[in-house]
């Protein structure tokens, strides 16, 4: 059995211990096995963790339900993929709170694609229904995997649209792998595994309780370069979403509805207070995301023009070429160099005009 997995499961797992302060711990051991190994006298000088989170690793005992939980894994052909991982999705690494630790059914690559969020209403109208089936459609056009979240109305329509255009589509989950929610949908949760994937950060026995969708909503808005929505109110999950990927600097896309239309007053909000995109289709899309061959082919040449750098600069040109906008804490795990040099490199970086830091220590290339 996988050591070091067993020691990555029980780090999510640990009381007091979040997101936040699990990649703390990373960053500062690099692998899980070391953080539980550690002194307690050294784990609570640690920026954020003190006594009472220190105390909490070292008294964590339920290491026979975190092998349990790999038999589980083993046995269902499910992946465990570690934020130090390089199968991790790298956009989530652009958030500041993505999960340590995801599970995954299915057969992708999340860094290989273009990877577009769809988000609406779960009471969608027709008018709703026949936009995302077209914008589905269009999709076929480019290299591109739908996320969505498997919940009824426009999730439900978007699966199933790309599961009839051999679109990949991933569904991501507010409970554990070893169910299915809404139950009406297993059928299409097995069709989404064949054709591309399950996702979530709940081990097995978690229910899809409510305080976890706002975290599935999280993972929704953050493992994509845009989301979309299509058909909302003014309140609910859709905006949330869209409210999470604003604060995760990706560009979301909103389809306008009628003025009289509660069903599209969300939509119109965002587009109106300019927080999203309007999107007529999907060239929309493909023009203000820069996915043209005319814009690649510029992009490309502009990234010839470093030479001049450094190893450690090019490691971190080549971070911010793969990643897009990238938090501080991301290009310090990707990169494995030391905090200082880190801070040093992208000071160099800074002053040669190659990157431009953007606020909540996030970095882009000029």
């Amino acid at each position: 059995m996988n050591n070091e997995l067993i020691y990555q499961i029980a780090l999510t797992r640990v009381p007091q211990i979040g997101d936040v302060h699990a990649k703390t711990l990373v960053n500062k051991y690099k692998n899980a096995e070391d953080i539980f190994k550690a002194p307690k006298s050294h784990l609570e000088k640690i920026e954020g963790i003190g006594t009472i989170r220190a105390n909490a690793i070292k008294n964590f005992k339920e290491f026979n339900s975190c092998e349990k939980e790999i038999k589980y894994l083993e046995k269902n052909d499910i992946q465990a993929i570690f934020i130090t991982s390089d199968k991790y999705p790298k956009r989530l690494l652009q958030c500041y709170d993505n999960p340590v630790l995801l599970y995954f059914k299915g057969n992708v690559d999340f860094n290989n694609y273009k990877l577009i969020s769809i988000v609406g209403t779960r009471n969608n109208t027709e008018y709703g229904k026949t936009v995302c089936q077209k914008i589905i459609e269009e999709l076929r056009k480019i290299d591109v995997i739908v996320i969505s979240g498997l919940a009824y109305g426009i999730d439900t329509i978007a699966h199933k649209a790309c599961i009839s255009n051999n679109v990949p589509t991933v569904a991501v989950l507010a409970h554990g792998l070893d169910r299915i929610y809404p139950p009406e949908n297993k059928s299409l949760a097995r069709e989404i595994i064949n054709n591309g994937g399950l996702i979530t950060e709940f081990g097995t026995g978690s229910i899809p309780e409510k305080q976890n969708f706002p975290k599935r909503n999280r993972i929704t808005a953050g493992i994509c370069d845009a989301l979309i929505v299509i058909e909302s109110g003014k309140k609910g999950g859709s905006l949330i979403t869209a409210e999470l990927a604003n604060g995760y600097n990706k560009d979301v896309f909103a389809v306008p509805g009628r003025i009289n239309d509660f069903k599209s007053e969300g939509c119109n909000y965002l587009i109106q207070s300019n927080k999203a995109n309007l999107i007529n289709s999907v060239a929309d899309i493909i023009e203000t995301m820069g996915w043209s061959q005319k814009q690649e082919s510029n992009r490309a040449k502009q990234r010839s023009l470093f030479t001049d750098l450094s190893t450690d600069e090019s490691i971190v040109c080549e971070i911010l070429t793969q990643n897009g906008v990238s938090h501080f804490d991301n290009i310090y795990l990707r990169s494995n160099l030391s905090y200082s040099a880190m801070a040093s490199c992208l000071l160099s970086l800074e002053m040669k005009n190659v990157i431009t830091a953007l606020p909540g220590k996030t970095y882009k290339l000029t």
